[in-house]
């Protein structure tokens, strides 16, 4: 392909240089278009055609389902590594040895104390409090109990920082499930691995002793990393654009949880299950529902099936559908829910016009099936993709830093009034 793009604007011809990815993705560099063109700009409603920023993090290739981080596929991460490997590999860029994995645990172990302070804070929300707006008010709260600005010139202040955060951010989502259901604020037991520290911070009751259940962390641990980058999707994004300001890795963080929890993106889990309590009460008939997600006139959305980029199929999905059996297989969990899901699966995989139209279940459909399973209430589905995804937020907003990148600030096409004369309030 030609190393350069020309384009006539106004009978002026423009030359702009192209840019190959590592994976050959090509993109027309338009950063000097505008002084070249004397104003003219792009216009890319959502960006579905605009890269912004150049990254070595996520490769994802919608057309042929494939998701690598840092060029290790999701299908080798999922079954070989640990959920805090991952979040080293796309944090630091590579996977740690042995010495760095034990040292990186130990270190996050050594943050997990939140201050005393945020138990006020958390006492503050009712409990009706949506989980989400409770997550991103605590992380943003963070700041005031880590002044001091992350000096990123330093990998010092960097590693404490990125420590900090992934050994406290944990501690604030169990704080948050457990304010919703009135149990004791619990700090867990550091003697246990990362993903089991979550279950039993969350799940331990106060007069009981709690016991791990391994399917279970294998199954969330494994939804941690499906869940732990995305490339630049809408709160990567936001991580990024906030943190081009300089604002610090707390608030740039808390800025990607409340992007993350609208229903068009971290909350489409959340939305499937609230589809299913729908068709359930509705006498659980899908294949009526199958038929009004086939009637073009209908407004029926068949909610976790097929997906924005992955126009094949999400190769999430296939790793964690086999968690999502065990999970209900092992547990004996009995749901009319869960059986409406499995029903809405099958006749999904089998359906001609589902098949032909490459409408797979995404890994939205199968997590809310997980966490259901689980235990979590449905409005903590969101809060658990967070957790997940902050290894992936912390790697973009350390990238971005580093990379110097200038601060986010795009343009628009003005589509308002004219210039007109102001009208005095008594002649209006």
């Amino acid at each position: 392909m030609a190393n350069t793009a020309t384009i006539e604007v106004n009978g002026k011809r423009i030359e702009l240089p192209v840019i190959e990815g590592t994976e050959k993705e090509f993109a027309i560099d338009i950063s000097n278009l505008r002084n070249a063109s004397e104003g003219v700009i792009t216009i890319d409603p959502g960006y579905k055609n605009t890269g912004s920023c150049e990254s070595a993090i996520t490769f994802l290739d919608g057309e042929k389902g494939i998701l690598r981080y840092r060029g290790y596929s999701i299908e080798e991460l999922a079954e070989k590594a640990d959920f805090l490997e991952v979040a080293y590999l796309l944090i630091f860029g590579e996977l740690p040895t042995k010495e760095q994995n034990d040292k990186f645990h130990n270190d996050i172990k050594a943050q997990s104390i939140v201050d005393d302070d945020v138990r006020k804070i958390v006492d503050a929300f009712p409990k009706t409090a949506h989980p989400m707006g409770v997550v991103a008010s605590l992380t943003s709260a963070l700041t005031a109990f880590n002044p001091s600005s992350v000096n990123v010139n330093s990998e010092e202040d960097m590693y404490k920082a990125i420590v900090k955060i992934l050994g406290k951010f944990p501690v604030l989502v169990a704080w948050t499930y457990r304010r919703k259901f009135g149990l004791p604020l619990d700090y867990g037991d550091n003697s246990l691995g990362y993903v089991e520290n979550i279950l039993k911070m969350m799940f331990s009751q106060p007069n009981a002793c709690y016991v791990q259940s391994k399917i279970l962390v294998d199954a969330l641990d494994k939804l941690l990393i499906l869940h732990a980058d995305h490339e630049q999707n809408c709160s990567t994004s936001t991580v990024r654009i906030t943190g081009s300001s300089h604002a610090g890795l707390f608030a740039s963080l808390s800025a990607g949880i409340s992007a993350l929890w609208g229903p068009l993106h971290g909350g489409a889990n959340q939305a499937v299950l609230e589809m299913l309590e729908a068709i359930k009460a509705d006498d659980g008939d899908t294949k009526k529902y199958m038929a009004k997600a086939k009637d073009k006139d209908d407004p029926f959305r068949l909610m976790g099936f097929g997906h924005r980029v992955y126009k094949n199929f999400d190769p999430r999905a296939k790793i964690i559908k086999k968690a999502a059996d065990e999970v209900l297989a092992n547990l004996g969990v009995e749901d009319p829910i869960l059986d409406i899901a499995k029903g809405l699966e099958k006749e999904a995989l089998e359906d001609q016009y589902f098949v032909d139209r490459k409408l797979y279940p995404n890994v939205d459909f199968y997590s809310g099936i997980i966490y259901r399973g689980m235990g979590i209430p449905t409005d903590m589905f969101t809060v658990m993709f967070a957790l997940g995804r902050l290894p992936g937020w912390i790697a973009q907003w350390r990238e971005m830093r580093l990379n110097k990148e200038p601060i986010g600030r795009p343009r628009q096409i003005y589509v308002g009034a004219t210039h007109r004369p102001f009208v005095p309030l008594d002649k209006r």
